[in-house]
Formats: C-alpha cells, sequence, structure tokens
C-alpha cells in the first residue's frame, strides 16, 4: 500500500514540481508549442507535486519519528 510507503509519495511530488518547471520553460524557450491546456496542466502539476510532497513529508514524520525521553505523552518537555 502507497500510505505505507511516505517516500513514493514524496518521490511523485517531487517529479511532478520537476515537471511544473520543466514544462514552462521548455514553452518559455519555444521548444515545445505554448498552449492553455499544456499551462494549465504545468501549473497543476506543481501545485498538485508540492501538495503530495508535504503529505508524504507529513506521513514520514508521523510513521518514522522516535519517541525522545524528554517528552512527555502529549508532546511537551517532561518537567524536572
Amino acid at each position: 500500500m502507497i500510505e505505507s510507503h511516505p517516500r513514493a509519495i514524496i518521490l511523485i511530488g517531487f517529479i511532478l514540481v520537476l515537471l511544473g518547471v520543466i514544462l514552462p520553460l521548455l514553452m518559455v524557450l519555444r521548444i515545445i508549442e505554448p498552449t492553455f491546456p499544456l499551462s494549465f496542466f504545468s501549473f497543476g502539476a506543481g501545485v498538485a507535486g508540492l501538495l503530495l510532497g508535504v503529505v508524504g513529508a507529513a506521513y514520514y514524520v508521523r510513521i518514522y519519528r522516535k519517541k525522545d525521553s524528554r517528552m512527555d505523552d502529549w508532546g511537551g518537555l517532561k518537567k524536572r
């Protein structure tokens, strides 16, 4: 399941953000023809990639966070 692999979510997000950067660059350089649907897809890929990256990072922290001995059950520092 993809929920147990947050690195896969982060990787997909990175690829989408990279696509969202490369496509407009290629359109500005006139290597590919700039069209409205391609521009909209590029924008959507960047936003979706950013969202997936944040969600993947949150999953990663939630799964792999180690308990700190200085923390209490509520996430605050223990009183001495």
